[in-house]
């Protein structure tokens, strides 16, 4: 289960030395850059490290795998150490792959599934930051602008305290997510060697 809870809410407060509060001004600017960059990136391929900690246990959770995204709706989630593990989105189709075996499942027959597909793919295209589900914070350090994310519903509430993402001063990618669950569980995604625009067949979306 601890394997699907960061990707089912994705795909998280933030502490640093350096925190700046933002203007308006400089709040619309990061909404239009990451707009910009949404509409501009067809594709990403990258490779990420997820920690989580979770109350029950004493030690960090580290994985690792790949990750790939394609508009509109397509997004695989790939850990290859220390497990073989796969999510796959297309469209409002879910696909799980453990231990060799696939599990498929409509997110529209699952209001919880619904509301998680809406945040995986709105905190990769940035749409997440005009959803009325969320209340907005922004803040910046020197190489972040930081969006902290928390629900409005009562019911995201009972899962899910805050999502964090943090967007790249050089070109408004994501760079790391992080999320904080009402539980007191805490998970942390940081991509590297992001790929963009790059051919990505839809079979890679397509968990056999």
């Amino acid at each position: 289960m601890y394997r699907i809870i960061p990707i089912v809410f994705l795909f998280l407060s933030f502490i640093a030395s350096a925190q700046n509060p933002l203007d308006a001004a400089t709040i619309q600017q990061i909404k239009e850059g990451v707009a910009r960059t949404a509409t501009q990136t067809k594709t990403i391929s990258s490779d990420f490290i997820q920690e989580k900690e979770m109350s029950i246990l004493n030690d960090k959770i580290i994985t690792n795998g790949r990750f790939f995204f394609k508009q509109e709706q397509f997004l695989r989630w790939e850990y290859t150490h220390p497990f073989s593990y796969v999510i796959a989105i297309r469209g409002d189709v879910i696909s799980i792959q453990d231990e060799g075996k696939v599990t498929s499942f409509n997110t529209q027959s699952n209001n919880v599934f619904a509301e998680v597909n809406k945040i995986i793919i709105g905190s990769v295209n940035g749409t997440l930051l005009d959803d009325d589900s969320f209340t907005a914070s922004y803040i910046q350090n020197k190489d972040y602008f930081v969006v902290s994310l928390s629900p409005v519903s009562a019911a995201l509430k009972e899962s899910l305290n805050r999502i964090t993402i943090y967007f790249s001063k050089k070109n408004f990618t994501v760079d790391k997510l992080e999320m904080y669950e009402s539980a007191g569980d805490f998970t942390r995604i940081s991509f590297s060697n992001k790929q963009l625009n790059q051919p990505i067949s839809d079979e890679v979306f397509i968990l056999k």
